[in-house]
């Protein structure tokens, strides 16, 4: 097999490119993920901020004042909603904090009932046998989860200085990403194999099209659906509902699971609060809307079909890239998602329309007669 044909690669030389590729990004990947996290997080602002500091541009403002404006506004945007929230956040969790006691006695009496309905069915002594036996046999993963709560405590220093790092060194990433960003581009642009510049190029833009609609759209579904919950648990008097409210609503970007745990977390809390049905079907009901208005007006409006991201591939993804490498991971889930979905539709349509498939003239195979 000749090496090259004329003065081009040949396709395996191609094809052995791209997995060369593939590998460097992987091992890159695995060996610096602890890192890398401000940078990617810095571009993905980069690239859902980029619109507005080219309308800036549109209209005469530099690029370089246009980031620094866009950029001051959104920390002044994120302050503000700190400093509007916290004064409600405070008086819910100080609230929380003092009915704790209460809250543990009534969660002591309900499971009580318990325990008594059990042994009333099990017989005298049957549960005092299951317990023992319980923590017989679970005292080593007691004794292991301790443990590993510990290390994760005397760990939080590092923790909190990972925050920290997080939280100086992203916006000033952020900052020359969006500033460069058109130069970026046109230097990606400029790396394509010429004779497949058309093909690559269109891909992208149908990439770009499909990750922007899924990220802009997601994100304004779960504002929505935070303030949703954060009103609603708040208007029946559930303790921590505002926090419970946004962080159902902010995980919402997994389709179901942020409304999940939000379901389980509010009931927890309004059964040790208040048992009885009437807060049970107060919180139910909070979620239902919630989550009615998201199925049939929000995500319509908002996504579509247009995004062409399923739900079970996004929720696959998510978890995929956070088994693979935590949280980075989960950043890079949804885009990894969106390009392998664009070139698989692609490639897909030029088999449809390939000799392979139409092919009339293979040979066939005819079945005997019964």
């Amino acid at each position: 097999m000749s090496v090259f044909v004329g003065s081009r690669p040949v396709n395996w030389q191609r094809l052995a490119l791209v997995v060369a590729f593939l590998l460097i990004v992987w091992f890159c990947l695995r060996l610096f993920s602890s890192i890398l996290t401000p940078f990617v997080v810095a571009a993905g602002l980069a690239y859902f901020l980029d619109p507005a500091v080219t309308k800036l541009n549109e209209i005469g403002i530099k690029r370089p004042l246009g980031t620094f404006i866009i950029l001051a506004t959104a920390v002044l945007v994120f302050v503000a909603f700190i400093l509007v929230l916290y004064p409600v956040i405070e008086s819910q969790a100080i609230s929380f904090a003092t009915n704790l006691p209460s809250y543990i006695k009534t969660a002591q009496n309900d499971f009580g009932k318990i325990v008594a309905e059990l042994e009333r069915r099990l017989g005298p002594g049957a549960m005092s046998r299951k317990l023992n036996d319980i923590a017989a046999n679970q005292a080593g993963a007691i004794v292991a989860f301790a443990g590993t709560a510990a290390t994760n405590i005397i760990g939080s220093g590092f923790a909190v200085v990972n925050v920290l790092t997080l939280l100086v060194i992203t916006p000033i990433v952020t900052f020359y990403f969006l500033r460069d960003w058109p130069a970026i581009i046109r230097h990606v642009d400029t790396w394509l194999p010429r004779p497949y510049e058309g093909v690559m190029r269109a891909q992208a833009v149908e990439v770009n099209r499909i990750l922007a609609a899924w990220i802009r759209g997601q994100a304004i579904c779960c504002l929505m659906l935070a303030a949703i919950y954060a009103v609603g648990l708040t208007i029946i008097g559930l303790d921590l509902g505002l926090v419970i409210g946004i962080g159902a609503g902010l995980l919402s970007f997994i389709p179901y699971v942020g409304t999940l745990v939000g379901v389980c977390s509010a009931l927890l809390l309004v059964l040790s609060q208040n048992p009885g049905w009437h807060g049970v079907i107060a919180v139910s009901a909070v979620f239902a809307l919630g989550q009615a208005l998201n199925d049939y007006v929000i995500q319509p409006r908002f996504l579509g079909d247009r995004v062409g991201l399923p739900a079970v591939w996004v929720i696959f993804s998510l978890f995929a890239g956070g088994a693979a490498f935590g949280f980075l991971g989960i950043m890079l889930a949804v885009p990894v998602t969106a390009t392998i979905g664009v070139l698989a539709r692609f490639w897909l349509k030029r088999y449809l329309q390939s000799s392979l498939y139409l092919d009339t003239q293979a040979d066939q195979v005819t079945l005997p007669e019964p």
